[in-house]
């Protein structure tokens, strides 16, 4: 089972050259993928912020998942309180709670990110 970042879903959406291989072959197999809804907290504040030019709103983007059957997971207390035990190498808090939950739910998260590759406790793939 698979958790996407946030950079890995915008550039399965937006068909980016960006999108590994790997990544394209699990979204096109039975593999179960999921998005934490963080991920689309983040997207709506760089489209607001004119940091990501997306056409897709917020409920596009939800009813995308469903479509491709990509289940997004809440935000839970269990990912706060792993928070507070990852060290300081990513400050970023919305990678810090993507972590948190590839963690907490057991899940590969599909990142291409150098900074969250540094972090031994999180399985990776790309």
């Amino acid at each position: 089972m698979y958790l996407l970042d946030t950079c890995s879903f915008i550039w399965t959406v937006q068909n980016s050259s960006k999108t590994s291989p790997k990544l394209i072959e699990i979204l096109q197999s039975y593999e179960e993928v999921f998005l934490s809804q963080v991920s689309l907290w983040e997207i709506a504040i760089k489209q607001t912020t004119g940091k990501l030019e997306l056409e897709l709103d917020t409920f596009e983007l939800e009813n995308l998942c469903k479509r491709e059957e990509i289940s997004t997971i809440p935000l839970y207390t269990k990912h706060f309180e792993r928070i507070k035990k990852l060290p300081l190498i990513h400050r970023d808090p919305f990678d810090r709670i993507i972590i948190a939950t590839a963690i907490e739910e057991n899940l590969t998260l599909l990142t291409s990110d150098k900074n969250i590759l540094k972090y031994h406790e999180v399985k990776t793939l790309w």
